[in-house]
């Protein structure tokens, strides 16, 4: 079992009257891609800048590779890379001169225009800040928060506003630095997202952790069932299928039918039961349960301020 690069214990912060986190435990694990989940305004940020020692907690304890993030915070600097959730940089600085003020930060910094050519921004080494798109805005910021090789790398929000090709880059690109040999912890309200990053993730509602487990953990333990949805011309089809055992509901509308169901077994003995019953079936799909299923379920379907 891999050792905690992080170790949150019964965390607490206020501002004033309002709770942002409240007593909230987890570990994240080296080599890991840990996610931090939930709605907004449920304490994602508060306790990852906690964490850095960005912000001073009221209660608990959080060890970062075996240091305290506030009274170690010289030394943790060294050790871990952050990107921002609000980040922003001067609209006329250029990309190597914003590697460079990083650079200076450091003791030691890798090849940097090897790590600009790696993260797509080679060419982008004059341009002024302000004229780089959503998506080089933030390899820029991935950048600046690689540039040490650090051990630990923190990601708030990376792809917020992102289209879909830039977010799949970035998506490719924060798997690249697990793979380098970093831990990654980062927060999203992207359920897409931390399913498709994430070996494991803990969601965070009003401050306090709800769950926490690998997605597919999660997924089996609160959205078990899944649908089979088919299209047939056959007479009759609808009273047939409530003779298919395992069924926990069959809906039918017009030519179109969907059974939901439990079970490894469950798509295999339908296919099963519509061939041995002779249903001729035009169109054949599965609809399984995701991370958002459970998030929903877990946190409400109300719009969140």
């Amino acid at each position: 079992m891999p050792s905690p690069a992080i170790s949150v214990s019964h965390l607490r912060k206020r501002y004033g009257p309002v709770v942002a986190v409240d007593d909230v435990s987890l570990e994240v694990l080296e080599g890991e891609i840990f996610g931090l989940v939930g709605p907004n305004g449920a304490g994602k940020t508060t306790t990852m800048e906690c964490v850095q020692g960005l912000r001073k907690h009221d209660g608990g304890k959080i060890s970062v590779l075996g240091l305290d993030p506030r009274r170690d915070a010289a030394r943790l600097r060294q050790l871990i890379g952050v990107q921002h959730q609000e980040a922003q940089l001067q609209k006329r600085i250029k990309v190597w001169e914003a590697v460079d003020l990083w650079s200076a930060l450091y003791v030691k910094v890798v090849d940097t225009d090897a790590l600009l050519d790696r993260l797509g921004l080679g060419s982008k080494r004059n341009a002024w800040f302000m004229t780089l798109s959503g998506g080089q805005k933030q390899r820029l910021f991935i950048a600046l928060a690689l540039i040490h090789e650090p051990r630990m790398v923190f990601l708030d929000e990376l792809t917020t506003g992102l289209d879909p090709q830039a977010r799949r880059a970035i998506w490719t690109l924060v798997t690249d630095i697990r793979e380098g040999g970093a831990t990654v912890f980062l927060t999203t309200h992207l359920m897409e997202e931390a399913e498709r990053l994430c070996d494991r993730i803990a969601i965070i509602e009003h401050g306090r952790v709800i769950e926490m487990g690998t997605p597919a953990e999660l997924v089996r333990r609160h959205c078990p069932s899944m649908c089979v949805v088919f299209t047939s011309d056959g007479d009759g089809v609808a009273g047939q299928l409530t003779e298919l055992a395992g069924v926990l509901a069959v809906e039918s509308d017009g030519n179109t039918h969907t059974l939901r169901g439990e079970g490894d077994g469950f798509v295999t003995d339908v296919i099963g039961f519509l061939s041995s019953a002779g249903i001729q079936v035009r169109g054949f799909r599965t609809e399984m349960p995701t991370l958002e299923d459970v998030f929903l379920k877990l946190t409400g379907h109300g719009i969140r301020d």
